[in-house]
């Protein structure tokens, strides 16, 4: 079997597009593989039209080793997140060919199953008014719906610092959240990498009380002393690594035992075996893994694969129940939250079928995401409101 050709679709929102690509074969097997750009799309796109005729065009999609080997180091330069995401999305649309022609799904490609379930997080919830009775409703909301475990950023936009009536009004959010879930529910605590260290160890301090299941990138990423600095001086569990687009990156925030839960995007970090890879060496950490996810529905399906071949995998994000949940639609089998769980599949191959049709709905846009601007997490960038 060998590759003839790949396509590629975006889906766009005000704040995101999803591309979607196709790898098609000789022998009529087709695979699908997605990732979530913000603002580089058109460079992902520009570097697939040169990886097809350099490196994907008559590869055996079976050899996902080798041809991702190739698409990392065969072009002679550092490969950074468009490169790493263009290898995620054909690595993808491999194992979902490879496990069609097989008959079986990837997971059991990757070791086989050790688990009947992923527990999910609500993420994209708590685009509404940013008000302790808001986001009260809006927690609400998400426990009604069977999950479990929903993740949140109350900080508006704090940047290095947050001063003291800003402070008091995220704890305010907190409270609420925490009241409208109850007890048992897990509640994820995301900084986006925003504050100095001195800053993320007040604010955590000052949350403790709502119990968060983890620190979320509490400073930027760039910095691991000041990483280490956090993980030191705090009790909650420290996660982060959505923006390490490497395996190999992840080896000195292992070593400096700083983390306590990694997430590597599987569209970011070069695909389901790389992040297998990833979840293997973070076992001989005793570290877990909770992929970073906001893409589509073959993302999630892709993400999902790890999830039920993996010992330590932890739990998978989930934007789609709440933001852009039309998008579920691009395409067939997507995968679905039931009682707060992702439940094993045992489709062929990743479990999804792209629709290009629905696909073209949803016309690639001028995508914008801005944290530190006000609103952000209604996720409706200016000129759409």
């Amino acid at each position: 079997m060998r590759i003839t050709g790949i396509s590629t679709h975006v889906v766009g929102t005000p704040w995101r597009n999803l591309t979607y690509v196709q790898v098609h074969t000789d022998e009529g097997l087709t695979g699908v593989g997605e990732t979530r750009m913000l603002g580089h799309t058109d460079a992902l796109l520009g570097y697939l039209r040169e990886a097809e005729v350099n490196h994907i065009l008559g590869s055996d999609p079976f050899a996902v080793e080798d041809l991702t080997r190739r698409m990392k180091y065969g072009d002679y330069g550092r490969a950074g997140e468009i490169v790493m995401s263009g290898i995620a999305v054909i690595e993808m649309a491999c194992w979902d060919i490879k496990g069609k022609a097989l008959g079986v799904p990837v997971w059991q490609l990757l070791g086989g199953k050790v688990t009947d379930k992923v527990k999910a997080y609500a993420n994209g919830w708590y685009t509404t008014e940013r008000t302790p009775e808001a986001y009260h409703k809006a927690a609400k909301g998400v426990m009604e719906r069977g999950y479990k475990a929903l993740k949140i950023d109350p900080f508006g936009t704090g940047h290095f610092e947050l001063d003291h009536e800003q402070s008091l009004y995220a704890v305010s959010l907190i409270e609420a959240v925490r009241d409208a879930i109850g007890p048992d529910a897990e509640l994820m605590l995301e900084m986006h990498g925003r504050f100095s260290p001195a800053t993320a160890i007040r604010l955590a301090k000052e949350l403790a009380p709502f119990k968060p299941a983890w620190l979320e990138e509490p400073c930027p990423p760039e910095n691991l002393k000041a990483l280490e600095k956090v993980a030191a001086k705090v009790d909650i569990p420290v996660a982060t690594g959505e923006r390490i687009h490497d395996r190999i990156e992840f080896r000195e925030l292992f070593e400096s035992q700083a983390v306590d839960i990694i997430q590597p995007d599987v569209g970011h970090i070069g695909g389901i075996w790389e992040t297998r890879k990833l979840a293997a060496t973070a076992e001989a950490h005793y570290v877990l893994v909770a992929p970073h996810n906001v893409g589509g529905p073959v993302l999630t399906a892709a993400s999902l694969q790890v999830g039920f071949s993996s010992p330590n995998f932890k739990i998978l994000e989930h934007f789609n129940d709440f933001a852009d949940a039309d998008i579920k639609k691009v395409v067939s089998g997507a995968p679905e939250v039931v009682d707060g769980y992702f439940h094993l599949s045992d489709k062929p191959g990743l479990g999804v079928e792209l629709d290009v049709d629905a696909a073209a709905e949803f016309p690639q846009q001028q995508a914008r995401f801005d944290l530190w601007a006000e609103g952000w997490e209604q996720r409706k960038p200016k000129g759409t409101e």
